[in-house]
């Protein structure tokens, strides 16, 4: 290679690292505002309704997040990876996103009275045709956001969740405080998603008429539909404990499982779907070299772990006080249920940093055949599990999950080039910090006296995040230097 070539190429990557680099602070930054917004609003919603709305909720999610599956933000993947993303091919996404839509919507309208039977619930019917409206936001949501993601443009997309949020936050609060009750629930996702509606609309500058003649948009249905089929394996895997529990547990008890659930999936839920959304077109354009695709992997994964560990780790350490501050009275007995499950998210996060890899490098069958995978795994543990309780089916995560992770691990690695040994050093470090980290609060917490919950969690917050900073520190200083690096955009 010429020193010319050499040269342009570095600039290049030079480029695209700053790119990514502005993406995440963008996207994710504006993402921890967001978040923070909606969850204080949210924890204030959980401790005013109690666990019985929220089971009534989940019964509905269920529905939802099944036909959602199906939404079109596979074929909206499509066009940020197509060469050709011209006017013409998004006028056809715009139309294929509409038919699926409003076609889905009627669907859910239909078969409310079906999932009522089902779960025992004749409110679950009503809750059901009110939530059908969330469809007709989004194609007005996918093809804006489609188009911003393929020009690497975060910086508009965060500013329109973040005023979203606001808009859920404050429908959440509003509702809540007029005594709503469920209907609190249901009425804040519609005002987000209109609101990012009009907003991606207005950002990505997307005003646009619909084509319903679909000639020459083969590839983007077919990449559509094999993500889809991945994304349909994912409801089976991440619904089966709520469909499996809703129809033998009541609502309290389902309420109880699905917060503690809300609680210790906030990271994995929350905060790495923005970051796997820049992975993706960052990803995208690597994949014509597998080695930089590894390299940008094992980074990411362990950049990652750096924030995940503790705070999962951390989270089943404090879960008593925890609990108490965040939730109230009303959930006490959730905390048992939020220390074990928080324990099985690391294996959750590590698994959902697969699929943009391998779909960006053109593989989006990989994340079907490992989301078949936890789909077949993952109920039958929960099944077996449901006859012993909610301890019982807190307890299938640790059965089903291990060998999920494991067979994913064994079909990915090969396809974005990444050795086995090369990802579990990359993590090794926060991992190992963070198990020391949560035995010595742990040790701590055992010597404390009785204290009010607020001063509890925060010394025991506290330490840990001394101790957890003083281990890396000392024994994994590089990665604490390339963290900080990564923040303040410095290299070496």
């Amino acid at each position: 290679m010429s020193d010319t070539m050499r040269a342009s190429s570095e600039a290049e990557s030079a480029a695209l690292r700053q790119q990514v680099r502005s993406a995440v602070i963008w996207r994710s930054g504006t993402q921890i505002f967001g978040q923070l917004l909606t969850w204080a609003s949210t924890f204030i919603v959980i401790r005013m309704l109690g666990p019985s709305a929220y089971g009534l909720f989940a019964m509905t999610q269920v529905i939802l997040v099944l036909l959602n599956m199906l939404n079109g933000y596979g074929l909206a993947s499509a066009l940020i990876q197509r060469k050709d993303a011209g006017r013409h091919a998004q006028r056809q996404l715009f139309g294929m996103l509409i038919l699926l839509n409003f076609g889905l919507g009627a669907i859910q309208f239909l078969a409310a009275p079906a999932a009522a039977a089902y779960y025992r619930q004749p409110m679950v019917a009503d809750l059901l045709r009110v939530q059908a409206l969330l469809y007709m936001a989004t194609p007005f949501i996918a093809l804006p956001q489609a188009l911003l993601s393929r020009a690497m443009d975060f910086r508009r997309q965060a500013l329109v969740n973040f005023v979203s949020a606001l808009a859920g936050a404050i429908t959440a609060l509003a509702g809540a405080l007029a005594g709503m009750g469920v209907w609190t629930l249901v009425a804040a996702p519609i005002a987000l998603f209109f609101t990012r509606a009009i907003g991606m609309t207005i950002a990505a500058r997307s005003f646009l008429w619909p084509s319903f003649d679909f000639r020459g948009a083969g590839d983007i249905a077919r990449y559509g539909g094999v993500m889809a089929t991945g994304q349909l394996f994912w409801f089976a895997q991440s619904q089966a404990d709520v469909f499996i529990a809703g129809r033998l547990f009541d609502p309290h008890m389902l309420g109880i499982y699905t917060t503690s659930l809300f609680l210790t999936q906030i990271f994995v839920s929350k905060f790495v779907p923005p970051l796997n959304e820049v992975a993706f077109s960052a990803y995208a354009r690597l994949k014509d070299d597998k080695a930089a695709v590894a390299a940008a992997f094992t980074k990411s994964a362990r950049l990652i772990m750096v924030v995940a560990m503790p705070f999962y780790l951390g989270m089943a350490a404090t879960a008593d006080p925890l609990v108490a501050v965040a939730l109230g009275p009303k959930w006490l007995e959730a905390a048992p249920v939020v220390h074990w499950l928080a324990l099985a998210m690391p294996m959750m996060t590590l698994q959902v940093l697969y699929a943009p890899a391998s779909d960006a490098c053109g593989r989006p069958g990989i994340s079907a055949q490992n989301a078949a995978t936890g789909a077949l795994c993952l109920p039958i543990a929960f099944l077996i599990g449901v006859h012993w309780g909610l301890m019982g089916l807190v307890a299938a995560w640790f059965a089903a999950y291990p060998v999920y992770l494991a067979v994913s691990t064994w079909r990915t690695l090969p396809v974005i080039g990444v050795k086995l040994g090369a990802l579990l050093r990359a993590i090794a470090p926060p991992v190992c910090a963070a198990g020391a980290m949560a035995l010595l609060v742990t040790g701590l917490d055992s010597l404390l006296p009785p204290l009010p919950a607020l001063p509890h969690l925060a010394l025991l917050v506290s330490a840990g995040g001394l101790i957890y900073g003083g281990l890396l520190f000392l024994f994994a200083r590089p990665v604490l230097i390339e963290s900080i690096n990564l923040i303040r955009n410095r290299h070496g």
